[in-house]
């Protein structure tokens, strides 16, 4: 089960009026993170998965479990895009990302939903997955971890 935190809504949200996909996809990013940030998580943007795929966000809760964020900006990012299945088994809890202009009902009822823009997002559902085993938890914190590390070493001492 997600922690309770997940599920708090951010109240005064603006929306997005961006028509450039681009920033649409910047924008909804930024929001997911605030929250899942705001809600205890630490949160990676961009992770490249054991698969070879590469997550959207990926973020831990206080307790380990490991969230995976797919941020949609239009319907044709989503229609084009078919790759979300090959994320559950890298994570405990899945969600897709939208603005609020986006037309949900095209998602499939059983994922989570978030709705979000660049100053924050609500959760409306959350697609919860049997717990990750052990070695995989394992594994994604440890890939996870030297992510971070390697993005916070870039920032410190930029390669020349």
């Amino acid at each position: 089960m997600p922690s309770p935190s997940l599920l708090a809504p951010v109240s005064g949200r603006r929306g997005l009026v961006d028509s450039d996909a681009a920033a649409m996809t910047r924008g909804i990013t930024r929001g997911v993170c605030r929250h899942l940030a705001n809600t205890g998580h630490a949160v990676l943007t961009e992770v490249k998965l054991p698969n070879r795929r590469r997550a959207d966000v990926v973020a831990l809760d206080p307790d380990g479990r490991v969230v995976i964020v797919e941020v949609k900006s239009v319907l044709a990012d989503y229609r084009a895009d078919g790759k979300w299945r090959e994320y559950l088994p890298y994570c405990d809890v899945f969600a897709f990302a939208v603005a609020e202009t986006f037309p949900v009902d095209v998602l499939p009822a059983e994922c989570g939903l978030v709705v979000a823009d660049p100053w924050g997002a609500e959760v409306v559902r959350l697609m919860t997955l049997a717990p990750l085993h052990p070695s995989r938890r394992r594994a994604m914190t440890l890939r996870f971890a030297q992510a971070a590390a390697e993005r916070l070493q870039r920032l410190v001492d930029p390669p020349v």
